[in-house]
């Protein structure tokens, strides 16, 4: 073999190998094209599915006010809403004192004044323990222990349903006085007129606690069957909760924390006398 033919053969030997390595080089940059696309496909569908969790959380699917040991707690207005004749409310309390379900029959037949004092001013309700028993009882009884000192009301809803939850010293996300029970006096129509003092629950009919809501303008909640409890009315200061349902809910969805905060400060309940 001359030498020429000796160059020739080492020429295409190193152009084979040349070949070789262009070939392993461009299949380890498609590796890496296919793996930053995969990855990217997942960062998507990871933000997706967490996104989506956020949208749905744990709400309860009843349309009405329901206590949130099953939801997570709305989250703080943005910006908090100037109403006047309101003062900032207190800091709320993180912890809950755990309580025994009293006896309905310390209610049973009896009605009740209940005077409760807000950061925006005054509202009364009178509670019929002839219709609801238990619930009285078990509002009565909290209210004297002070339970609800300084408790924010922690839910509006503008749209549909005319709202404002209450009754959770932790502000939605405290899971409840220690106790539940289950449904009395429930609207058999699914109409709750405005003025309307009722139990705030989850899916579960039992799960009556310390929640509760105050409907501020007529709400048809018959898509519920089994209703709520409505164990009282507003006699006065429903203007203060007309005024903190107009100032709306935080995020402007209709359904949230108040964006003008208020709060239980104490709530003193005395047995009307026939």
């Amino acid at each position: 073999m001359t030498r020429e033919q000796e160059r020739a053969r080492a020429r295409r030997r190193a152009e084979k190998l040349d070949a070789k390595i262009a070939a392993r080089e461009r299949e380890a940059a498609r590796n890496r094209q296919v793996a930053w696309v995969v990855a990217a496909v997942l960062v998507v569908v990871a933000a997706f599915v967490l996104l989506a969790g956020k949208l749905s959380g744990d709400k309860p699917t009843t349309p009405a006010a329901a206590p949130s040991s099953s939801s997570s707690a709305p989250s703080a207005s943005a910006t908090t809403a100037a109403v006047p004749g309101c003062t900032p409310p207190p800091k709320a309390p993180t912890s809950i004192k755990k309580e025994k379900l009293p006896d309905k029959k310390t209610a049973a037949g009896k009605t009740y004044t209940a005077v409760v004092t807000t950061n925006c001013g005054t509202i009364t309700f009178q509670l019929d323990g002839s219709k609801a028993p238990q619930t009285v009882a078990s509002f009565v009884s909290l209210a004297k222990d002070g339970y609800f000192a300084d408790s924010p009301c922690h839910r509006v809803t503008t749209s549909g349903i005319y709202v404002l939850q209450c009754g959770d010293p932790l502000g939605g996300t405290g899971s409840g006085p220690g106790y539940s029970f289950g449904l009395e006096n429930t609207p058999k129509d699914g109409k709750y007129p405005k003025g309307t003092l009722a139990m705030a629950r989850t899916n579960d009919p039992n799960s009556n606690a310390d929640q509760f809501f105050i409907v501020y303008k007529d709400t048809d909640l018959s898509s519920v069957p089994a209703g709520y409890s409505v164990f009282g009315t507003v006699t006065s200061g429903m203007d203060i909760v007309e005024k903190i349902a107009a100032a709306g809910a935080a995020g402007g969805t209709g359904d949230g924390a108040p964006n003008a905060p208020i709060s239980i400060l104490k709530v003193a309940v005395t047995e009307k006398k026939a």
